[in-house]
C-alpha cells in the first residue's frame, strides 16, 4: 500500500527524494553509498546489506539483487542504475580490487545490522524534514515503484 490508513502517502516525492540524495551525500562514505543504494534500486534494507561486490556489474551498468522474500533463495533481479553512483561504489568500497580478490568478492559491503542501516536511513529522513509517514526506510521503495511506474518500467525486473 502506497498510503496509509488516513490516506497520507507513504512514499517519497520526486524533490524529496532528490533531497534525500542530497543530504546522503552529508553522511560518510559507506553510510552515504548505503542510503543511494536504496534510493537507485529500490530494493528492501536486507536485500542491500546482502550486496556483494560479486552482484556488482559495472560494465552492464546494473546491480544484482537476491530477492529475500520469494520463499526461496536464488531469485535475482538486475537493477540498472547510473553511472556516477558506480563510480561512488568503485571509490568508496574499491570494487575492482574487491572482484579480484576471492576472499573478498563475497563479503557484503556493509557488515552492519538491520538497525544501524535504519538508523542510517531515519537519519537522513529527519535530515530533510518529510512527514511521519514518509520518514522510513519503506518511502525510498515505494518511490522506486511510483516513479517506474510513471516511467512505464515494469517492477518486475526479475529473470
Amino acid at each position: 500500500m502506497i498510503y496509509d490508513n488516513t490516506g497520507r502517502r507513504k512514499y517519497l516525492t520526486i524533490n524529496e527524494r532528490e533531497a534525500f540524495i542530497g543530504a546522503a551525500h552529508s553522511l560518510r562514505p559507506e553510510a552515504e553509498t548505503f542510503c543511494l543504494a536504496l534510493v537507485y534500486t529500490g530494493a528492501r534494507i536486507s536485500e542491500i546489506l546482502a550486496l556483494t561486490p560479486e552482484h556488482i556489474d559495472t560494465g552492464a551498468g546494473i546491480i544484482i539483487i537476491e530477492s529475500l522474500k520469494k520463499r526461496r533463495r536464488g531469485v535475482f533481479r538486475a537493477v540498472p542504475v547510473p553511472t556516477h553512483f558506480l563510480a561512488r561504489l568503485e571509490a568508496v568500497h574499491g570494487l575492482h580490487d574487491a572482484q579480484s580478490d576471492l576472499g573478498r568478492r563475497t563479503e557484503r559491503l556493509w557488515p552492519w545490522g538491520r538497525t544501524t542501516a535504519w538508523t542510517q536511513v531515519k537519519q537522513v529522513m529527519r535530515m530533510i524534514g518529510v512527514g511521519p509517514s514518509q520518514s522510513m526506510p519503506k518511502a525510498l521503495r515505494h518511490a522506486f515503484g511510483v516513479g517506474a511506474t510513471q516511467k512505464t518500467v515494469p517492477l518486475d525486473v526479475s529473470p
